[in-house]
């Protein structure tokens, strides 16, 4: 094998591996749920509901209803927060 098939060879790999893993991914994000009010300052997952951010990891208090975590899928409720933003 020379150098280019060795290339296009590894590269058809690459875009496998990436679309296994999307779907796995894909798989994971389908086992959990948005939870509102259970983050801690800092440790939220994306932007904040009220507006007042628009990244993770940029929670100021500990469990605003506004910001949220991905948790196991009906777990919410018991951890002390709420499927709904704004709710607590």
């Amino acid at each position: 094998m020379d150098k280019k098939q060795a290339l296009i060879a590894g590269a058809i790999g690459s875009l496998i591996a990436m679309g296994l893993s999307t779907g796995a991914m894909a798989d994971d994000k389908a086992a959990k749920e948005k939870c509102y009010g259970v983050a801690k300052a800092g440790k939220n997952d994306c932007a904040a509901t009220n507006g007042s951010h628009s990244c993770a990891g940029q929670a100021k208090a500990d469990n605003d209803p506004n910001e949220w975590k991905y948790v196991a899928k009906g777990t919410c409720e018991k951890m002390g927060g709420s499927t709904q933003a704004g709710k607590k």
